[in-house]
Parts: C-alpha cells; structure tokens; sequence
C-alpha cells in the first residue's frame, strides 16, 4: 500500500519517481539501504531536483545538486567505483568488485605478489618496500634466480651452469676449469702449463719435452791443466764453464782459480 501510494502521487518523472519509491520502499521495509554516506532512507526525494553535474553510474538526483548511488558507487556523483575489500598495494576500483593492479601484484584485490616472469629455482616472490622481489636460494643469483653460483669461481673461460658445477671450454678440465689438457703427454717430467703446451726440465726441450739438449761437459781448472796446454779449450769456453760453474756451485771465479 505505500508503494502503490507513493507511486500514485508521482505526475511527472514517472520512471524515476518509481526507482525512488522503491528504494524507499524497500529501506522502510528491510531496516538496511544501500545509500552512500551522508544520504539516509527515507529521504525526501525532490521530482524537481537538478544535479550539475549530472549523477554517474545510473545515480538518482533526489535534491539539487545531491545523488543517490546505486550499489557499488559512491562520491558527490557517484563517479568512484567501490570495491570490498579495497583494492590494495595501490591498486584502483575500476568498477565494483574490479580492481586495476599496480604492476608486481596481482589477485582480484591486488593482494598477490607477483613477479614477471615468475621467479625459477625455488626463488620466492614477496614485496620488498612495496616492489615484487625475487629472493633466490643461497645457490642461485639474479632477478629470476636464474644465476648459478660456483663459490670456487670458473677460470679460463669456463662458465657456471649449476651450484658449483662449472662447464669448461676446450682445454681445460677440473671443478673450477683449472687444470690444462695436452692431448700428448708431457715426457721426462714435464707439466702440462696451458693446452697442448708442456713447461719441461731441464736439460730437455721440444713441444713434450721430448728433446734432451746436449751440454757440454764442465771441468774444474785442474783438470784442464792436466789434460796439458794443446787440449785447453778456447778462452771464450773457459770462461763460459767458469761462469756455469759458479753459478751451479756458488764460488766465485777467484777462488777457483786460487784453489787451481
């Protein structure tokens, strides 16, 4: 009966009015209203009522220049979106129930973390000062966590392709790409420095040290003296046997000739 009452007396605005008494209707009856804040049911509604500027969102103008919201929108015209819960992580209602999220998070209400791309190697995507972050295990690096790390570092070249695993170029072998290759041993004691190249002992040379150089043999002076003059070498020999001589034994050319 007051429905049919309040509709009755509306002459003009016939499809308005109805919607009005309606939610009048409805706010008397249910105890409860939809109306955004500041507007109570019942109301007085004004038939005549102008809204500059108009009401959004299919708002009713039931005073000069004041709105009632439908479900979901609320400002002086109705023109903001509300979402429950409130978009969150800075993200903005674009209509009831839809949220526009800021980029890192995601969810109906922005409230997940999200991480471009994703986060690999069991890395964790949270929010670190209102950024989505990576945080990696101990083993792996990088915005993704697609980084292994070798805590004994990759040398010549090779790269680091899981936890402590490195992945060596040609030549080099060993957990840390350290340790030279020759595809031909190295022969007499020798050490293969660098592929396919070998650091040798003396007296031998050659690319496996697989050369012995001869050398000639070094007397002591005495001995030269004995082997008399026509077998003394030339000076420049002499001298250069001295000189090897003292080198090998530490003594100076004046003490061997003095103990000569």
């Amino acid at each position: 009966m007051v429905l049919a009452r309040c509709c009755f007396t509306a002459s003009i605005k016939v499809n308005l009015a109805l919607l009005a008494c309606s939610v009048a209707f409805v706010g008397i009856c249910l105890a409860r209203s939809d109306a955004p804040r500041g507007v109570a049911v019942p109301f007085v509604f004004d038939l005549k009522a102008t809204c500059h500027p108009r009401c959004q969102h299919a708002g009713i103008c039931i005073r000069n220049n004041t709105c009632f919201c439908s479900r979901g929108y609320e400002g002086e015209t109705c023109q903001y979106a509300n979402c429950y819960p409130k978009c969150k992580n800075g993200g903005e209602c674009l209509r009831p129930g839809k949220c526009r999220c800021p980029s890192g998070f995601g969810g109906k209400y922005c409230h997940k973390v999200k991480c471009d791309s994703g986060c690999w190697n069991g890395g964790d995507c949270i929010a670190v000062n209102g950024v989505a972050k990576c945080i990696c295990p101990s083993s792996w690096t990088g915005s993704k966590c697609q980084e292994a790390i070798c805590p004994q570092g990759c040398r010549n070249g090779g790269s680091c392709v899981a936890p402590g695993i490195c992945s060596c170029p040609e030549g080099w072998l060993g957990g840390a790409c350290h340790t030279a290759v020759c595809h031909r041993p190295c022969l007499n004691g020798g050490k293969c420095l660098s592929p396919d190249s070998c650091r040798c002992r003396p007296p031998y040379s050659g690319p496996r040290c697989e050369e012995r150089k001869k050398v000639t043999p070094v007397y002591p002076l005495r001995q030269w003296q004995k082997l008399g003059r026509t077998h003394l070498p030339p000076l420049r020999h002499l001298c250069l046997q001295m000189a090897v001589r003292q080198a090998e034994e530490g003594n100076s050319i004046e003490r061997n000739i003095s103990t000569g």
